[in-house]
């Protein structure tokens, strides 16, 4: 969108075809269109837009919604280190399955009783 000769763009991991305008009305109010409010649920309860201003005068919005409290663990730098390290190791193969819990039961304390030694 272009006010006042500053472009707006609404912006996300997956950019779509999207162009178009949105007014600015008393107060700052933009209402975005309802496609885009839908496509990225900015009309789910808490749904905000990160407000990135850059140097070339480019606005940019980016759809964010709120984690859950008892989410937030999963959200934390280390975990999310973690999480890249599983699938690192899932993608390369270094993964065992088991058929039941037993034989689980039974390779756990079998690498317990190494690690002890």
């Amino acid at each position: 969108m272009l006010v006042d000769g500053i472009a707006a763009m609404l912006h996300s991991g997956d950019v779509g075809n999207y162009h178009g305008y949105a007014a600015v009305q008393g107060r700052g109010t933009v209402a975005l269109p309802a496609e885009l409010r839908r496509k990225y649920r900015l009309d789910e309860p808490g749904a905000q837009l990160e407000i990135t201003e850059r140097e070339d005068g480019v606005i940019e919005l980016r759809p964010t919604l709120p984690v859950p409290v008892d989410e937030m663990w999963f959200w934390t730098e280390g975990h999310q280190v973690a999480e890249r390290e599983a699938e690192d190791d899932l993608a390369a193969g270094r993964f065992r399955t088991f058929g039941d819990a037993e034989s689980f039961i039974a390779d756990l304390e079998s690498l317990a009783a190494d690690t002890s030694q």
